[in-house]
């Protein structure tokens, strides 16, 4: 089964407490394409990149299975830009530059040979772009995904609220759950954000892993413990990556195998932080994708007798 990725591909500059980069490859779309393209092939990303991003990652992208026809390239331009810190408990971080160069041109449209496919994955741009994507489609996918955030909660609410009639699932982290809805409660902000339109909520939680919400249902996924964390930037997209990958792969959106693909991006996104950008996705097979998930599920896996 095939699956769209909209969103960015860009450069970032990033320093953490255990070092900093210059210029490396970045971008939502560029994280989903290579956690996702472990388990689903082809992926399709929708973005624009200016005459500075190299053909060699794009080289890179294709041998993944990775099509790039949605990818508009601008010859006149510079690719997005984005530079930051991470303070030292490496979950808040300051934005140094965002230069949007050929982001402030991005209008995503659907190339006839996406057309069809059965997954798509709605990066954090304007919701008016999503809105624009979903209503490109010939065919409803089998399952929408949405990534948003604060920014868009303050600055354009309603047109959020009206991109969301049209999704299946919502992926936010707390802060933006409780900011959409007004309710402290996550249970009671899953309940709000399901009368919206998302029948399923993701609620990132960082190094506290993640929540999966469906009707009454509930399920928590732990976050593994890692060592070291180099490089938290793309996390968050390589979890989704992996979510939707897994579940392209299988073809099955039950709400069991919504828990198992929770899993398979908790373990993707471990992957990512312990190296500066996607370098880990490049460099993981599937033996460790299966021993990482091994390791997720010794970490919750326990017997218990109550006599």
């Amino acid at each position: 089964m095939s699956l769209i990725s909209v969103g960015t591909m860009a450069f970032d500059a990033i320093e953490t407490p255990f070092g900093k980069t210059d210029r490396i490859i970045g971008g939502s779309a560029t994280y989903v394409a290579y956690a996702a393209s472990h388990f689903v092939q082809p992926v399709k990303p929708i973005s624009i990149v200016g005459n500075d991003f190299p053909e060699s990652e794009m080289e890179e992208l294709r041998s993944r299975g990775v099509h790039l026809d949605g990818v508009d390239v601008r010859t006149d331009k510079k690719s997005f830009f984005w530079s930051g810190k991470y303070h030292n408990d490496m979950n808040s971080r300051d934005t140094l530059v965002t230069d949007l160069n050929v982001l402030a041109d991005f209008d995503p449209h659907i190339p006839d040979g996406y057309q069809g496919a059965e997954f798509l994955m709605l990066g954090n741009i304007m919701p008016t772009l999503q809105l624009n994507v979903i209503q490109e489609l010939k065919q409803r996918p089998k399952l929408i995904v949405l990534d948003t955030m604060n920014f868009w909660m303050n600055t354009a609410m309603n047109e959020l609220k009206i991109v969301l009639r049209y999704v299946d699932l919502l992926l936010v982290n707390d802060e933006e759950a409780r900011q959409l809805t007004g309710e402290y409660s996550l249970v009671k902000a899953a309940k709000a954000i399901a009368q919206m339109g998302p029948k399923y909520l993701i609620i990132k939680k960082g190094e506290h892993g993640a929540l999966l919400f469906h009707g009454d249902q509930v399920f928590h996924s732990a976050a593994l413990p890692l060592e070291d964390v180099f490089d938290p930037t793309g996390a968050g997209d390589t979890f989704a990556g992996g979510f939707i990958g897994y579940l392209a792969k299988t073809g099955d959106i039950s709400f069991e195998n919504m828990k198992r693909a929770i899993i398979v991006g908790s373990a993707m996104a471990s992957f990512c932080v312990e190296k500066f950008g996607p370098t880990r996705l490049k460099e993981i097979n599937k033996s460790d994708i299966e021993n990482r998930i091994r390791q997720f599920k010794d970490l919750v896996n326990f017997d218990i007798e109550l006599g």
